[in-house]
């Protein structure tokens, strides 16, 4: 149904809440990039309404540090756009402070926590590859 496949893929060794909060804010990440990939709002048979989801299934999967920073030099060099969380964004308590402490660093030197992406399916498998589902 879908050409393109959203990954997200976080580190293994996060503690479990900082894997959900990853995700959300690589999540927002993505819809952020294509506002089209927000569907309708939905309603229930009541009649009250609820707000829009994404359209598209996501996959969330895990890895190591080394795999996650392989992933991240495969998009790069294929030009994918990718969203990324760097540990220190744990620290921090809005999104400014979020940018300038990636701004610290070279490309070379993010500590990636998780990073989000969205392109063709065959590309993302061949990015994402060696990640595993998330259990």
């Amino acid at each position: 149904m879908f050409d393109t496949k959203i990954s997200i893929i976080v580190r293994d060794d996060l503690q479990d809440w900082q894997k959900l909060n990853v995700t959300a804010f690589l999540t927002s990440g993505v819809l952020g990039a294509d506002a089209d990939l927000l569907g309708d709002r939905y309603e229930d048979a009541d009649g009250q309404t609820y707000k829009p989801l994404i359209i598209q299934p996501m996959i969330v999967l895990v890895t190591d540090a080394p795999g996650l920073s392989k992933i991240h030099q495969r998009a790069l060099s294929r030009g994918v756009d990718t969203a990324i969380y760097i540990e220190d964004m744990f620290a921090t308590g809005h999104d400014a402070a979020n940018r300038a402490t990636v701004k610290q660093y070279g490309t070379d030197s993010l500590n990636l926590v998780g990073l989000a992406l969205r392109a063709d399916k065959k590309v993302v498998d061949k990015i994402t590859k060696g990640a595993k589902m998330h259990p």
